[in-house]
């Protein structure tokens, strides 16, 4: 909606501005790593990240997130939102939430999800530093990111930042900002530009090609036992990944055997758990029992399963699971161009 200008001095007071406002989410160094955390101060923040372990839906959907508690015939919700500024999430990851954003809101719509979904802020950031495994710059290209209510890019002596909802605009009050001029708004379309093309992995097929391949491949399974020889389905790339919304529901119990708490869990396709059903009489039943299997359906299901329904693919080229992968066996550049010249 606007184009604002802030220099590199007044940048840091703008963040602990928003910090004493408000709670401020954003990316921090954890020894080798980066990780979205709550900033204490601007000297937290790290927007010369190149990835984090895990991807900012974690603000949202937690890994364990508790639902309700209940007590006899007592139920209480969990959910409590809290006004956030997710601060320095780059564009990939927006698709991800975007993709997210969406699956949760189809059909019954998640309140669980929505709530802290809604109460936030998503300021995103250019890319100042490349991860070894990336590839967004090769996948899903036809697939904008549009969930994001500010984008942050550092230029020299200081950050454009080019507000797109109401709720970007209200930042501009916490900041020493001026209006920008026409300079400084190309020279930010430049810093974006130039990241482009410099990922390290790369995929060379486009979206539509990739998803008819791959789901011709399905019986092709001497391929997909070779592809996932080395698999120790332990859902590593499961967790990590930006777009992977699945979770499982239990209750724990107090001694009482009255009361308790519902939580949801983050799971995982590649687990051998996560198919496993019982039937009639304790009988049990797992209908991707083999790892092979369970690896197929992970690289269906982020290249041609959801893609009508997104738009693109459900894979947005961060590398996480590359890296988190420890037979290193998961990275989709490597599975994708293995199908795509193999003849059947």
């Amino acid at each position: 909606m606007t184009d604002r200008y802030i220099t590199e001095e007044a940048f840091g007071p703008f963040v602990n501005a928003m910090i004493a406002s408000t709670r401020v989410i954003g990316p921090v160094a954890k020894r080798s790593t980066f990780a979205y955390e709550q900033l204490e101060s601007e000297s937290d923040l790290r927007l010369d990240f190149d990835v984090t372990v895990l991807p900012p839906k974690k603000v949202f959907f937690p890994p364990a997130q508790q639902l309700v508690r209940f007590d006899g015939d007592t139920v209480e919700g969990c959910i409590e939102p809290v006004d956030t500024v997710l601060l320095g999430v780059h564009f990939y990851d927006v698709k991800g939430i975007d993709m997210t954003d969406f699956l949760f809101r189809a059909n019954y719509a998640d309140y669980n999800y929505l709530a802290q979904r809604e109460a936030t802020t998503i300021v995103a950031s250019n890319i100042q530093a490349i991860s070894p495994r990336a590839f967004w710059d090769s996948v899903g290209i036809e697939v904008q990111p549009k969930g994001h209510d500010a984008f942050l890019t550092k230029i020299d002596g200081g950050y454009l930042l080019e507000t797109k909802t109401a709720k970007g605009d209200a930042l501009i009050t916490l900041g020493d900002f001026r209006e920008a001029t026409a300079g400084e708004v190309q020279a930010a379309r430049e810093v974006n530009a130039a990241v482009m093309g410099r990922c390290p992995e790369r995929l060379a097929y486009s979206t539509d090609a990739v998803a008819t391949r791959v789901r011709e491949s399905f019986g092709e399974e001497e391929m997909w036992d070779e592809l996932a020889e080395r698999c120790f389905s332990c859902g590593s790339c499961n967790t990590v990944c930006p777009t992977c919304y699945c979770f499982d529901v239990s209750d724990s119990w107090n001694l009482d055997q009255k009361s308790g708490v519902r939580t949801r869990y983050w799971d995982a396709c590649l687990t051998r758990e996560f198919a496993a059903v019982t039937g009639a009489g304790g009988s049990k039943e797992n209908f991707r029992e083999h790892h092979s299997s369970r690896f197929r359906h992970r690289f269906m299901r982020k290249t041609t399963y959801l893609n009508e329904k997104l738009g693109g693919p459900a894979c947005v080229g961060c590398g996480r699971c590359s890296r988190a992968c420890t037979a290193d066996i998961a990275d989709p550049v490597r599975v994708i161009t293995t199908i795509m010249e193999r003849t059947s």
